[in-house]
C-alpha cells in the first residue's frame, strides 16, 4: 500500500509535526510522536482506501511549493519542500505557543483498466475535482472519528490532536486536502468544515 517514498515521507513528518507540537519538551515527546504517527496513518490509509473504490490511486508526498511570484518566470528551480518547514519556522517563531500540522498533499490518478471500465478504452478517463474532494474528506472524516473513539477511551491528548490535524487539513490553501475539498465540491467541504469547528470548540476544554 505504501511505496518507499512514502515511507520516507510519512517518517520525516512524523518527526518534524512531533518535534514541533512538544517543541523539545522531552516528557511529552515521544507521546507525541505516537500520536502524530497513529493520526498521520489513519489518514492515508483512509484516503488510499477510498482512492482504490474510486478506481484510482494516489501517492502521498511533502507540501511543496513551485513557485515565489505571480509571473510566469518566478518559479523555483526545485520545488521548495515547505512541508518540512514551514510547522518548524511557525514553532520557531510563536516559541513553541503555535503550531501547524498541515505538511503532505497527495497526487491522484487513474488505474489503467478504470479508462476503458468507465469512459471505453483511449477515452478520456481524468479524475475530477469531485473525486479528489471525496479521496480527501475521507482522511478528515477518519480522524474526526478517532477523535470521538479516543476521547470515550479516556485518550484526550489524542483526541485533540486529531481534531487540530482535521482542522488543518481543511485548511484551503494550495494543494493541500482542504484547497482539493473547497474547489472540489464546496458542499462537502463547509459541512465537513462545521463538524471541524465544534471539534475545535470542544477541544480547547478537554481535559
Amino acid at each position: 500500500m505504501f511505496e518507499k517514498k512514502e515511507i520516507g515521507t510519512i517518517v520525516l513528518i512524523t518527526i518534524i509535526l512531533a518535534l514541533t507540537i512538544s517543541f523539545l519538551k522531552t516528557d511529552i515527546l515521544l507521546g507525541v510522536l505516537l500520536a502524530v504517527f497513529i493520526i498521520i496513518i489513519l489518514n492515508i490509509v483512509a484516503k488510499k482506501i477510498a482512492a482504490f473504490y474510486l478506481e484510482s490511486e494516489i501517492e502521498i508526498k511533502p507540501w511543496q511549493m513551485e513557485r515565489y511570484g505571480f509571473q510566469s518566470h518566478q518559479y523555483f528551480k526545485k520545488p521548495f519542500p515547505i512541508g518540512v518547514f514551514f510547522p518548524i519556522l511557525i514553532a520557531l517563531i510563536s516559541f513553541g505557543k503555535l503550531f501547524w500540522m498541515a505538511a503532505m498533499v497527495f497526487d491522484v490518478k487513474p488505474k489503467v483498466y478504470r479508462a476503458a471500465k468507465r469512459h471505453e478504452l483511449y477515452s478520456f478517463s481524468e479524475m475530477t475535482e469531485n473525486h479528489m474532494a471525496l479521496i480527501a474528506a475521507a482522511g478528515v472524516f477518519v480522524n474526526l472519528i478517532a477523535a470521538v473513539i479516543g476521547y470515550l477511551l479516556g485518550f484526550t491528548d489524542f483526541a485533540r490532536l486529531n481534531i487540530y490535524f482535521a482542522f488543518f487539513s481543511m485548511i484551503p490553501l494550495s494543494d493541500l486536502d482542504g484547497n482539493k475539498m473547497f474547489f472540489g465540491n464546496i458542499v462537502l467541504w463547509s459541512f465537513l468544515a462545521t463538524i471541524v469547528l465544534i471539534g475545535i470548540s470542544y477541544a480547547f476544554f478537554l481535559t
